[in-house]
């Protein structure tokens, strides 16, 4: 599992003093780098093999300004091409959300997906949880 530390900003909050709703996808996108590493290790736009399929995000709680977000990110199911990211936001002990991201390995060349390297798969396996 990944962890990654976030420090919320005051203009991440809303309104009602929560962080807004409008964020968690774009923490948990930024929790996915380490991920990203397995398909392309230098990061390099030029070589990119992941394509977003589907996000969904479910707040089960408040997450607020002032106190760090702690963001969680395994592997789900491991499809053919596809793969599921799992991912969740804590604070102080509670989790506030988690979503679910749909992964698919893509040549962009080929403009098609292609299937999961052996590599890849036991990259993937590693981040699941038990």
């Amino acid at each position: 599992m990944y962890t990654q530390v976030i420090k919320p900003a005051f203009c991440d909050t809303d309104a009602l003093g929560h962080i807004n709703n409008t964020k968690l996808p774009i923490w948990f996108e930024q929790a996915r780098n380490d991920l990203f590493h397995i398909f392309t290790p230098d990061l390099d736009p030029q070589k990119w093999q992941l394509i977003l399929a589907k996000i969904e995000v479910e707040y089960t709680g408040e997450l607020f300004y002032g106190r760090d977000v702690t963001i969680k990110t395994y592997a789900g199911h491991i499809g053919n091409s596809s793969f599921q990211v799992c991912q969740e936001a804590w604070q102080d002990g509670k989790m506030g959300s988690k979503g679910i991201a749909t992964m698919v390995h893509y040549s962009f060349a080929d403009k098609k997906s292609q299937p999961l390297t052996a590599h890849h798969r036991q990259e993937l396996e590693q981040l699941q949880q038990a």
